[in-house]
């Protein structure tokens, strides 16, 4: 996601995953030195390619947890939601799609129910982290890996999930000032790095109703998202197929400022040992959606996960694995809460389905 005309871009392509922070710390700071502070978004996107390229960043010892590594329910329902699309639409051969697959969990819950319903599709994993790769390939060991979009099969509908991928693509902030809206560079000291306002303009594309924000306002742009929708949208068009997005997010265009990073499972500074820790942003639901509606597919929600996840049975296949399995009552209620509860994942998740042109409105969005 690095500019290619940055100074950084060259020497970070070429560099080994096994690049200490440190040494990824240095050359951004040498970078700025040589061509002024950089965007946010090549500095984040500089950052989470060193992070993701490093290290399996999930679970206990990890940084964070996602959905599928709580409970296999997650993955279990998505699995059943594309058979139950899948039938519908004639049972088709198909190919399932997953952007950012973290560790294969989700994935391979998923195969799993789909394979009960008759849905066996080919597996296709868009994953640029050798570490995490390496962790599919033990859950998913029959899975095709691409490192984009580009080198997806164009011979069947595809099925597509993203599931906490949008989140971490590099953003763009605008920050309001007394001279109007400027884009938000990184400056640094040594290798002490600092947001600050640049002195281009940019009130040209900022809303009308929040041209005239109090200063120090931010908001928010994610351009490489639009662009991966923009192409996902139309391989779905091409070739037919749905796909699914989760994220924690909000319908935009909102004044705010949501990039964080996640080191430890506890909240750190996005600036201090770049590389290190996971770098993200809120996605904005409603632009993802008027992207997909321009390039021409229909698209279902925005909803939260709670209420995607009730519609699509999760209470009761809670009860059916808790009468399975009575010793784990307890823990497997504690599971579903945290990914229904509207204080914990329920609300603060939203879900967007999109589909080509003729298929069947999905489960969870009538």
């Amino acid at each position: 996601m690095t500019d290619p005309h940055h100074p950084l871009a060259a020497s970070q392509a070429q560099r080994s995953g096994n690049a200490a922070g440190p040494a990824l710390a240095e050359r951004l700071a040498r970078a700025i030195t040589l061509a002024g502070p950089m965007p946010l978004s090549q500095f984040m996107g500089a950052a989470n390619a060193h992070y993701y390229a490093t290290r399996d960043p999930l679970g206990s010892r990890g940084d964070f947890t996602t959905a599928p590594e709580i409970s296999q329910m997650f993955g279990e329902l998505i699995g059943l939601w594309l058979a139950d699309l899948w039938d519908r639409v004639g049972r088709p051969e198909a190919r399932y799609v997953e952007l950012g697959p973290g560790r294969g969990t989700l994935a391979a819950d998923a195969l799993r129910a789909m394979a009960k319903a008759g849905l066996e599709p080919g597996v296709d994993f868009v994953e640029t982290s050798p570490t995490l790769r390496a962790a599919q390939a033990d859950r998913v060991p029959h899975a095709e890996w691409h490192l984009d979009l580009v080198g997806l099969p164009e011979d069947a509908p595809l099925l597509v999930i993203a599931n906490e991928f949008f989140d971490a693509l590099p953003i763009r902030q605008l920050v309001a000032t007394g001279e109007g809206w400027r884009e938000r560079l990184v400056a640094c000291q040594d290798t002490l790095f600092l947001p600050i306002a640049g002195d281009r303009s940019f009130d040209m594309i900022i809303p009308r109703d929040l041209l005239h924000a109090d200063p120090g306002s931010i908001l928010e742009t994610s351009p490489a998202g639009v662009a991966i929708l923009r192409n996902l949208a139309a391989r779905l068009l091409t070739q037919g197929g749905a796909a699914l997005i989760l994220d924690y997010g909000y319908e935009g265009p909102a004044v705010g400022d949501t990039l964080q990073a996640v080191r430890g499972h506890a909240y750190a500074n996005p600036f201090d040992t770049p590389g290190e820790a996971d770098l993200t942003a809120h996605v904005d639901f409603a632009t993802l959606k008027e992207a997909a509606e321009a390039e021409g597919l229909i698209v279902h929600g925005p909803v939260t996960q709670g209420a995607f996840l009730n519609a699509l049975g999760i209470e009761a296949r809670t009860e059916a694995l808790a009468r399975a399995a009575p010793d784990r009552a307890e823990a497997l209620a504690l599971d579903r809460d945290r990914l229904v509860d509207p204080g914990q994942m329920g609300d603060l998740f939203k879900v967007i389905a999109l589909t080509a042109p003729g298929w069947p409105i999905p489960a969870g969005f009538a």
